[in-house]
């Protein structure tokens, strides 16, 4: 038997505005609150334990040490990329630049709190 990834935690000085992001990029809905203020945010009449994971947005005061040591990889899947490019950067995403050459055929962006993820150039199909 193996596991799967249920749910994805990210830390987040302001919790609500990064589960609205993040419901945006991914189509997601408010599946659930915790008294300590995290949100869980996941498929809309799926949440946990469906076929892809939830995020669960918990708040923290601590700094962000550097670098990720893990980040998320998106792909669009109903836009080329670059038409989903320009609705993450309106969503509040913004390009970083990490070190790539320029030749990468995906973008690597942060979200409003700063952590990385990227835009694969791979359209899939919706689940």
């Amino acid at each position: 038997m193996a596991c799967r990834i249920s749910e994805l935690v990210i830390d987040a000085a302001d919790p609500e505005r990064l589960a609205v992001f993040w419901s945006e990029v991914l189509g997601y809905v408010e599946v659930g609150r915790e008294d300590d203020g995290s949100i869980e945010i996941g498929p809309p009449g799926t949440g946990f334990g469906g076929p892809q994971p939830t995020l669960v947005i918990s708040p923290s005061s601590d700094p962000r040490p550097g670098k990720l040591r893990l980040h998320i990889d998106v792909n669009a899947t109903d836009r080329d990329q670059d038409a989903e490019l320009e609705r993450l950067l309106a969503l509040g995403a913004r390009r970083v630049d990490v070190g790539q050459s320029g030749a990468e055929d995906w973008h690597v962006l942060a979200d409003p709190e700063g952590n990385e993820f990227c835009l694969l150039h791979t359209r899939l199909r919706p689940v």
